[in-house]
Order: C-alpha cells, then structure tokens, then sequence
C-alpha cells in the first residue's frame, strides 16, 4: 500500500485512498504559493509603505492609487485578468522573453497574489509606522541620526511588533483565498479536491479539504501566537 493512501487507510475512507496522493501533492503546491507570494509580497510592501509616507508628490498619489485598486477589486477578479488578460498578449511577452512565466498558471497566480498581497501589507506597514510616537524620530534626530537610520534603526523595530497581528491575519487570508487558484487548472488543494470530487462525486472529500485548510490555519494561528508573545515579552514586563 502506498503511504500516500495511509490517512484513507486509517480513517476508512476510499476517495483518501484513491485521491490522498494528489490532495498532498495539492497542499505542497498551496504551501509554495501562500509562502513564497506573501514574502515576496511583504518586501514590495516595506518599499511601498516608505514610499507613501516620505516619497515625492507623485509616488504617494500612485501607491494610493495602487493600494486602492487590489484593496478594492475581488482577488479572484485580478487573477482573471491577469491569467486571461497578460495571455492576450502572447507574442509581446514572447518578444521580450517572459511568455515562459505567464503561460504557467502558477507563475500567474504567484504573480497575482504577490501584488494583492502588497498592498495590503503596505497599509498595515504604514498604519503601523504612523502610530510611532513622534518623540521616538525626535529623540533619534537629537542623537545624530538621519531620517533613514531612524527609520531602520528605531522606527521599523517597534513597528514590526505592532504589524505583527495583522500580518499573521494577512497570511491566513491569503491561505483561504488561495482556493480560487483551483478556476485557473492549477492543482493546489482545491484543485485536486476538485478533480477527486468529479471523478468520484464524494461530496466528503471537500469536507476533508475543509479540514485540512482549517488545520493549517490554527498551526500557523498558533505559531504566530507564540512568535509574538516572544516579540513583545518586554512591553508586558512594563
């Protein structure tokens, strides 16, 4: 017996058996997804937040345009048109040599979730760099420090912690939504518990895909947990 088909095995169930392989396979794909997006998406994020609070007139305007746009519009939407819409335009990608990443479904939605991602990262980066008391850059200006190592040194730290809740919130949001890569053939957890279902019309395995995004969640839930009560040990000692 494959040990993919263990958890079938045990449990009792023939669509795990037949399908528990594919689910898994499935999952690592979502893992790559989620990770890798909301990474990328967090270092787009630290430049836009900056970005918006200190750059130029014209930045500002166009990171609040930015931010208001993949804010406002259905995630599921941009990847529509990002999948569907960039695919129009196969031979201007192919001239200057990036049809190889938007012809893969998962680049495209790699790419749509990392600029989703962004900009709500750069809002709770911002939000969070905005309720540094103002005596913290005054005090740093009294010490010799220019804006930007007061930023990095000062500034950033304490508001990492303060961004830290919503971040964790942004993670697991960006976990649930990443079912609707499914509509765009890729094979992540929903998609091989889509394919499982139309081939086996066992309606159980979405409850198992249910409980598998819900177990997910709660370790990440509880990692995050964890990570910052140890972040912020010392504002509790006050």
């Amino acid at each position: 017996m494959n040990w993919c088909e263990y958890p079938g095995y045990w449990i009792g169930s023939e669509v795990l058996q037949n399908y528990g392989c594919r689910m898994a396979s499935g999952l690592w794909i979502t893992f790559e997804l989620v990770v890798i997006s909301v990474a990328l998406g967090f270092l787009l994020a630290l430049g836009l937040a900056v970005a918006r609070l200190y750059g130029p007139r014209w930045a500002k305007l166009a990171i609040q345009g930015y931010t208001t746009f993949f804010r406002g519009t259905p995630l599921l939407c941009q990847l529509f048109l990002v999948y569907y819409g960039f695919g129009q335009f196969r031979g201007f990608w192919q001239d200057i040599g990036l049809w190889w990443f938007f012809r893969e479904p998962f680049y495209c939605a790699l790419f749509t979730f990392t600029i989703n991602t962004a900009a709500y990262q750069a809002e709770i980066l911002r939000g969070a760099i905005q309720s540094i008391p103002r005596g913290q850059f005054e005090g740093a200006s009294s010490l010799g420090l220019h804006r930007w190592a007061t930023l990095r040194l000062v500034v950033m730290p304490q508001a990492m912690i303060l961004a830290l809740r919503p971040l964790g919130n942004e993670l697991i949001v960006m976990i649930k939504s990443s079912a609707i890569t499914s509509l765009v053939t890729l094979f992540d957890l929903m998609g091989a518990t889509r394919l499982a279902f139309a081939r086996s019309f066992d309606l159980s395995i979405y409850l198992y895909a249910a409980l598998i995004y819900l177990v997910l969640v709660e370790i990440i839930r509880r990692v995050w947990d964890r990570l910052e009560l140890r972040l912020s040990r010392h504002m509790a000692l006050r």
